[in-house]
């Protein structure tokens, strides 16, 4: 069945915005009835009659002047007219975000005029009154968030549509048919939209790239990607470019460097990691202190400003660690090879050495360009393996190599000081206010085509807390060391929570019977800290780990320094992992600039930078949960005769959310398909009411479920309801 491009017009009772719309675009120019008719294109003696009664309508209102008999002209400042952007919701309404409203202001469907998600736009804003729900029309839309969307496409004879899963898109893309590319009906495609007529129902778009069939791996993981506007691969002249860098090791360079070769000195990643952008040092001094080195790949050796690979990387600003696979920042010969410190090999580095007291006092620091030399190289498991153990003998189990092996004394000494010191700094943390979130990250086995063979859950242990809180460490004294001069830096900033968000988390929480303290800043993270402790290991942890983490602010990068209030720091910034963050190059080129004694740099152009890699990050992130819930939707493919135990983590008007204990897929179950009882949705209550047992099937409740359906292209799931755990 083929779609209509075109509506027909409807002889609307009222123009006012529409009128109200072409005179604010043309806020120079005053128009008469006739002149406005043309605009709207309607010609006929009731709709020119109508126009004619708006005109007065508005003019009495006091939204338009009457400059001379006839000739209408929008108000020159209009306190109705604001600025800001859309929210879409999946039911085809809007909200309005602008800084001057404390309450979002409503966007009804038919006002949105052609206005997408997170465009940027001009609203009329009406029903202001105390009491009432602030409404608005988008009069204009001043800039598009995106123009590119990934979609299916659907062929008809003489032309196509493409409709996308994004339930924020609310109209489907109409494609001519000599734009249609290489494109087959039923290809995912990306598409670019290119116009929007007045009169029609769809904007116009091309097919720019065809990805591939519906629910092909490799189609899904590069929608993902398209979606998101991240590129898959590198243009061919920068690969050509860092191929041709000379990335061997020049005594000339060491000469210009602290020679730390001879200091033990080696790394701890995750068991399948493949760049290796930090490292630590361990050396006894005399006086009884320790000299701790934190070493980090020296990316901006290699990575000059103005060049087309630094150019790529900025826009880059991140790489994405999708389930199946990394997009790196940097080509692979800087960040598996020249850039990854791997074992047995001469690098240079950017360092931050620290002398360090038995009882983790910093005594004295030093920062600047080294050449080190790594003994070793551990997973974490190995790592975790000697701190418990204190055995210098890796079992083969344990062992990355697949081989049983000895450490040296002198590493098996070093971890467990390291280790030592860093439990100290992780709890002088703990006590100044850093909130602790060790929430449980789902990972997945995956077979040679990158199918889902299981499903496992990653939690840090004293391992990953040693190298968190010496990278924490680096990153809080590099940042308090410019920032205390007073010199424009890159920081990395945590905002206070907000309080309306852990109100309605408190809501939440109640129901399990536990409560955060409001009375203050400290109060708060002590509470939530207490909080995360108790739920540990509980049904509903996975749940209250999420929404605590929700009704924090966003940690995004500035230069203007608010601190950090999640790790409790008044400075802090991303010093530690240049091959994967572009930030992080920007503070080794500061750094290294102000300690050649560089005056302040333009506050204004690094501010911009930042705004670009927090926009960045948050796509990537974005991108990476996607990949998550796809690989979850295709692990349930595969278990769909199975039953399984599930916690309720959502509750709606249209149904439940339930996560599945054992591997933390969540998905839905309607409401219609609840069959023991005729259920309603009690919002008092945040429960699902049972009309005739009265029983309630709330948050935390135990429910056994049976997959319904598994939608690869939405990242789907949905559930059967089978029975209460009881």
């Amino acid at each position: 069945m083929s779609k209509k491009i075109r509506k027909p017009i409807k002889k609307e009772k009222d123009f006012s915005g529409k009128i109200l719309k072409i005179l604010s675009q043309n806020a120079n120019k005053s128009f008469n009835y006739k002149q406005i008719g043309a605009k709207l294109e309607l010609d006929d003696t009731k709709s020119r009659n109508q126009i004619i009664k708006d005109l007065k309508i508005l003019t009495a209102q006091k939204k338009i002047i009457e400059t001379e008999p006839g000739k209408y002209l929008i108000k020159a400042v209009s306190q109705d007219y604001y600025e800001g952007t859309i929210d879409m919701t999946s039911r085809k309404t809007a909200y309005f975000i602008c800084d001057e409203f404390e309450e979002d202001v409503f966007i009804p469907t038919n006002n949105l005029n052609r206005a997408l998600d997170k465009d940027k736009v001009k609203v009329y804003v009406y029903n202001r009154r105390k009491g009432k729900r602030p409404e608005g029309e988008v009069i204009e839309v001043i800039e598009r968030d995106k123009t590119e969307f990934v979609g299916v496409i659907d062929m008809q004879p003489n032309f196509a549509f493409v409709s996308t899963a994004n339930p924020k898109m609310y109209t489907d893309i109409f494609i001519p048919k000599d734009k249609l590319g290489e494109a087959e009906n039923g290809d995912v495609v990306l598409v670019k939209i290119e116009d929007w007529p007045k009169r029609a129902d769809s904007p116009f778009g091309s097919v720019i790239r065809v990805l591939g069939k519906p629910g092909e791996h490799n189609t899904e993981i590069h929608a993902i990607l398209a979606e998101y506007g991240l590129p898959a691969d590198f243009p061919v002249e920068v690969e050509v470019f860092a191929q041709k860098l000379d990335t061997s090791i020049q005594e000339s360079e060491i000469a210009k460097r602290r020679d730390m070769r001879d200091t033990l000195t080696f790394t701890i990643d995750p068991k399948d990691a493949k760049d290796f952008d930090d490292a630590l040092s361990f050396k006894k001094l005399e006086n009884g202190n320790f000299e701790i080195g934190i070493h980090i790949a020296d990316v901006s050796y290699y990575l000059e400003e103005g060049t087309i690979l630094d150019d790529e990387a900025y826009q880059r600003a991140t790489s994405v660690y999708l389930v199946d696979r990394v997009v790196p920042m940097l080509p692979e010969v800087l960040s598996n090879f020249a850039c990854s410190l791997r074992p047995n090999e001469e690098k240079y580095t950017f360092s931050a050495v620290f002398e360090v007291s038995p009882t983790a006092q910093v005594i004295n620091q030093w920062f600047g360009r080294t050449v080190i030399y790594s003994d070793q190289r551990f997973a974490y498991e190995e790592a975790q393996y000697i701190i418990e153990t204190k055995d210098n003998t890796i079992p083969v189990d344990v062992s990355i190599t697949g081989e049983s092996y000895v450490v040296s004394d002198e590493i098996v000494e070093a971890t467990l000081k390291l280790d030592e010191l860093a439990k100290i700094l992780r709890k002088k943390r703990m006590q100044q206010g850093a909130i602790s979130f060790d929430k449980v990250e789902v990972k997945f086995n995956l077979d040679a085509e990158g199918e889902p063979e299981g499903v496992y859950f990653k939690i840090s242990k004293d391992a990953n807390h040693l190298i968190e809180e010496f990278m924490l460490l680096a990153n809080r004294k590099v940042a308090e060391y410019i920032g205390k001069q007073k010199k424009t830096f890159v920081y990395r900033i945590h905002d206070e929570p907000n309080e309306d968000k852990l109100i309605a988390m408190q809501t939440v929480i109640a129901k399990f019977g536990y409560k955060i303290d409001f009375r203050n800043k400290g109060d708060i993270s002590k509470s939530l800290n207490a909080l995360m402790e108790e739920v540990n290991g509980k049904k509903e942890q996975n749940l209250i780990d999420t929404l605590a983490i929700r009704s924090m602010s966003k940690a995004k990068y500035s230069t203007d320094n608010i601190g950090h209030y999640g790790l409790a720091f008044d400075y802090y910034s991303h010093f530690t992992s240049p091959i994967r963050r572009y930030p992080d190059v920007m503070v080794h080129r500061l750094l290294q600039y102000y300690l050649d004694g560089g005056a302040s740099v333009d506050e204004e152009t690094y501010e911009t930078k930042c705004l670009h890699c927090s926009n960045m990050e948050n796509l990537a992130t974005n991108a990476e949960r996607d990949s998550i819930k796809y690989m979850q939707v295709k692990y349930m493919q595969d278990h769909q005769d199975e039953e399984f135990l599930g916690v309720i983590s959502g509750v709606t008007e249209w149904g439940i959310y339930v996560e599945i204990v054992s591997n933390k897929c969540e998905g839905m179950v309607r409401i219609r398909e609840i069959k023991e009882d005729y259920y309603t949705f009690d919002e008092r209550q945040y429960a699902l009411v049972g009309a005739t047992s009265n029983r309630l099937l709330q948050l935390g409740d135990e429910i056994y479920v049976k997959v319904k359906n598994a939608d690869l292209v939405k990242k789907q799931l949905d559930f059967h309801f089978l029975r209460r755990a009881e």
